[in-house]
């Protein structure tokens, strides 16, 4: 096996479009959205024989705790709906990327894996000398997704009675949704953004960093923003990536100036239509938390889960330390996560 690194768009998207699960951390654009906003990327390839095995996209993470490599949601292989391990793929993936970690002097490894949180899988990284990143996590680790292969019919009946009537509550009150990239909706999905912001106390994302997000999906068509207009003003709005055979709910915000009025509900039933008729089979409404009724997600966890659907828990992020150093981003992350309560 040899690992090279990949520099054509076709290849890249060809394959990793070709696996499951769907994931558009892997994505090209995804890439360059990284590129974009400063940090240094490489795709590399594993082949076998000359054929593509299995592919994963670095990135060179800089922060004032510490540096890293991450590779979100990789390696994407040929072969995971058959066999969870290729002991030889797996053994080059991670020898590559100490050597890696290595010549860039970089603190740690870090890798939030796509797959299913079991034994088999958590040993994979075990037995190569990871360990449990002290982070709560980098990427929605505990999912909701939704099967949309069924009907309309029969994906509402598979909803909370509750979410049916607000859906058809927000339309009775005159709520209208509107789809589109341009940038006046950006800008309004940035001012509720940063209300929620302000109400719930969480950071940010810039506006530059979700700006680069939207504009380089949209040129591949894997991008939508819907806006729920009543009264003439955008209330809520959602950024919707379509990759695959799904549709990511990857943010949403909602005004509390017209809390009473039901418009979240309504975008994100024409989201899951809207994705139905790109030929999507799941949408994937991203991350939840069970069990914590004082986390800041929790709300929105039930939102979520009141349209009906499954959960999917992956194995959480894992570090392979390189330098002393990792002491310092283990302490910062920890306390990050003791006082948000996580």
């Amino acid at each position: 096996m040899e690992i090279r690194e990949i520099s054509n768009k076709e290849e890249w998207e060809k394959f990793i479009l070709n696996e499951s699960p769907d994931t558009f951390l892997q994505s090209w654009n995804w890439g360059e959205i990284n590129r974009n906003t400063g940090d240094r990327i490489w795709r590399f390839g594993i082949y076998e024989d000359n054929i593509l095995r299995s592919a994963f996209l670095v990135i060179r993470i800089n922060a004032k705790r510490g540096s890293f490599l991450f590779i979100p949601h990789g390696p994407i292989e040929n072969n995971l709906k058959m066999k969870i391990k290729n002991e030889k793929l797996w053994n080059t993936f991670f020898e590559y990327l100490k050597q890696l970690g290595k010549r860039e002097r970089v603190d740690f490894i870090r890798i939030s894996p796509i797959l299913e949180n079991n034994e088999q899988n958590l040993e994979i990284f075990k037995s190569a000398g990871f360990k449990d990143a002290p982070v709560h996590m980098m990427h929605p680790e505990m999912t909701w997704l939704l099967d949309i292969s069924k009907n309309e019919d029969e994906i509402m009946k598979g909803m909370r009675k509750t979410h049916r009537n607000l859906i058809r509550r927000a339309e009775k009150e005159g709520v209208k949704i509107i789809q589109g990239t341009d940038e006046k909706y950006l800008k309004a999905f940035y001012d509720i953004h940063m209300e929620t912001v302000r109400r719930h106390k969480f950071v940010p994302f810039s506006f530059d960093y979700i700006q680069k997000e939207v504009d380089l999906f949209k040129k591949d068509g894997q991008v939508s923003i819907f806006s729920a207009v009543y009264n003439e003003e955008i209330i809520s709005s959602a950024i919707i990536v379509f990759y695959g055979n799904e549709a990511f709910y990857h943010h949403g915000a909602s005004s509390s100036k017209y809390y009473k009025v039901p418009a979240s509900y309504l975008v994100l039933w024409n989201a899951i239509k809207e994705a139905k008729g790109r030929g999507c089979t799941i949408f994937n409404f991203y991350g939840i938390v069970e069990n914590k009724p004082k986390h800041p997600w929790t709300g929105l966890s039930n939102f979520k889960q009141g349209f009906g659907g499954y959960k999917k828990e992956l194995v959480h992020c894992q570090d392979f330390v390189l330098r002393k150093k990792y002491i310092i981003n283990y302490f910062v992350e920890h306390m990050r996560k003791l006082k948000r309560g996580y």
